[in-house]
């Protein structure tokens, strides 16, 4: 559609042009002003007049009835003055003998805009805390981080995907100690991640009982938990080869969860790996007096842009979450080189990248306003928040082996001698689960409902896989789809779904401009309503027409490609049946 919109914004300023040779405007404003209409009466496109009202000094009802006549363009049917409004109708002919032949010649490089080339995207994103498992509180920054990720490739940017491991800090005291008190290595080796949440739990639980029992909410155990991390940041031997053990068990884990999801990483430099790198950027900061003293803590002052402090350096001297994070962006900036450098991760931590973006800037370095934080809203489970310390999660892998198990349900009572019902059932259920979530706009809180994740009705991922299947088998009944006949639209169905999938690389563009997968993944839904309907309203194998039936054919095999591709770009495997 992009090429469609330029066509048309060409024609209008030539026409333009041509009669008010003193007019400001470009190829380009114009194109930026066409929109479409709510509903398909009023055409494909239309162009609001009133924003040349000012500058040709006519009513925009006398612009667009001057400018109806004169659009004479193959890609255009008709185009109608209407209250100011042009109203341009896209010819079904262009449609059917350019888009199918351009997604088809393409494949899947269609709709890929070529706006990364020669550029690099550092992702930092899943970054899950070592010791706790995956649970669906880390499924937001995971997908989205790899949607973009994916959204940014197939635009031509070299991406780096980092998983910054929570591979440091006070909870890995706690942790030490639990094992110490309570852990059993064969039970750890045999349990793995389970065993050590069941650790973490359960220290959390104890530190809790004992501050409630004191009158002073002293904890003995806290006090413990905070010396073994001392130790640990001074390189005990000891609670060294604890850490390093509990990070095995944990990678171990996730690498589960990730191969079910398809998401690989190029580097796994935890918050450990920065330790080294940290005191320089505090000696910067130290250095450019930029750094007070605030009751002991050492900060940078940010009241002057409407933020509370950003905390540097505890009274203690050790680092904290800003530095480690001032010192990763510098590292990754010089190994890299990075155009953008993006983080996903909660909206709840806006506050914390505003701080210290703002002191990467205040420090001098010119690549500050290359650093994007990705916000998106919190995950409840019928309305209970999520927390590893108190238990309280559902885990993904569990999530994952529900839905895999009703998607076989179905398959064993529908179709029980298809070949491949374990991958294909791993294949929709997960699926099902990433479309679910990846319908939300990513700001917008949301309460996981389980039954509604696994429901196989409506705007799901199960509808769309099956819509997806649908075309492979169409094609695999035809066995052909080659033909040297006429392309042709004789239904109005083939043409509303032709101009869905020329909207591809729009949707592209919008969804890394925005960060915003779901743009993905409400177009995926618009493409299995349209080709349903075409499905359903024209024969596409039987028709008496070869021409007819070959276009219907070629039309199938764009919807799958176009539908394939988008799917690759919101972590979706694809099942050829189902």
């Amino acid at each position: 559609m992009l090429k469609i919109k330029r066509r048309i914004a060409q024609n209008i300023f030539t026409t333009i042009k041509n009669a008010n040779p003193n007019a400001e405007t470009e190829v380009s404003e114009i194109e930026a002003l066409l929109e479409y209409p709510p509903n398909a009466d009023m055409g494909d496109l239309a162009f609001p007049c009133f924003k040349l009202s000012k500058m040709l000094r006519r009513s925009p009802v006398q612009i667009a009835a001057e400018l109806a006549p004169t659009l004479n363009d193959a890609v255009i049917d008709r185009a109608e003055a209407v209250n100011g409004y042009l109203n341009i109708y896209i010819s079904d002919k262009y449609l059917c003998e350019n888009v199918i032949g351009e997604i088809l010649e393409k494949g899947d490089r269609y709709g890929a805009p070529d706006i990364g080339h020669g550029k690099t995207v550092v992702l930092d994103y899943s970054s899950p805390n070592v010791a706790k498992p995956f649970h669906i509180g880390h499924l937001g920054t995971t997908v989205i981080g790899h949607s973009i990720k994916k959204l940014h490739e197939f635009a031509g940017y070299k991406c780096v995907g980092i998983n910054y491991l929570g591979d440091w800090g006070t909870q890995f005291g706690k942790m030490i100690v639990a094992y110490k008190k309570w852990g059993n290595k064969t039970e750890i080796e045999e349990g793995g991640i389970d065993k050590l949440v069941e650790l973490y739990v359960r220290i959390n639980n104890e530190i809790k009982a004992e501050e409630e029992a004191s009158d002073s909410k002293h904890s003995n155990l806290a006090d413990m938990s905070r010396e073994e991390f001392h130790k640990l940041e001074l390189n005990d031997e000891e609670n060294i080869a604890l850490w390093k053990w509990f990070v095995e068990i944990s990678l171990a884990e996730y690498q589960k969860t990730y191969s079910q999801l398809g998401i690989t990483f190029d580097s796994y430099a935890g918050e450990s790996f920065y330790t080294d790198k940290m005191p320089a950027q505090v000696e910067k900061l130290r250095q450019s007096g930029l750094m007070k003293i605030d009751d002991g803590a050492s900060i940078v002052d940010l009241s002057q842009y409407g933020m509370p402090p950003c905390l540097i350096l505890k009274r203690d001297g050790s680092t904290l979450y800003p530095t480690r994070d001032i010192a990763a962006a510098v590292y990754r900036k010089e190994t890299y080189d990075f155009d953008k450098c993006i983080y996903v991760t909660s909206a709840g931590q806006s506050l914390h990248f505003a701080q210290w973006f703002k002191v990467v800037e205040l420090m001098g370095y010119d690549w500050f306003d290359k650093l994007v934080h990705v916000p998106y809203g919190t995950v409840s489970i019928n309305g209970a928040k999520l927390a590893t310390r108190t238990g309280n999660v559902v885990l993904l892998k569990d999530l994952f082996a529900m839905a895999i198990e009703k998607v076989r349900a179905i398959m064993d009572e529908k179709n029980p001698n298809m070949p491949n019902k374990d991958e294909t059932a791993e294949i929709v259920g997960v699926g099902a689960i990433i479309f679910y979530y990846l319908s939300n706009n990513r700001m917008k809180d949301i309460n996981f409902m389980l039954e509604d994740a696994l429901s196989f009705d409506g705007n799901t991922g199960p509808y769309v896989q099956y819509t997806y299947a649908r075309t492979c088998s169409v094609l695999e009944k035809a066995g052909n789809t080659s033909t040297d006949g006429e392309l042709k639209f004789t239904a109005p169905e083939e043409a509303r779904l032709a101009k869905t999938l020329c909207r591809f690389e729009e949707k592209v563009r919008s969804a890394i401009a925005e960060y915003e997968p779901s743009i993905i993944t409400r177009f995926i839904l618009d493409i299995a309503t349209d080709f349903n309907r075409f499905y359903h309203e024209c024969a596409i194998l039987t028709s008496p027409d070869p021409d007819v039936v070959a276009t219907r054919l070629k039309l199938t095999l764009a919807t799958k490609t176009v539908l394939g591709e988008a799917f690759e770009l919101i972590c979706m495997r694809k099942a050829d049946k189902i």
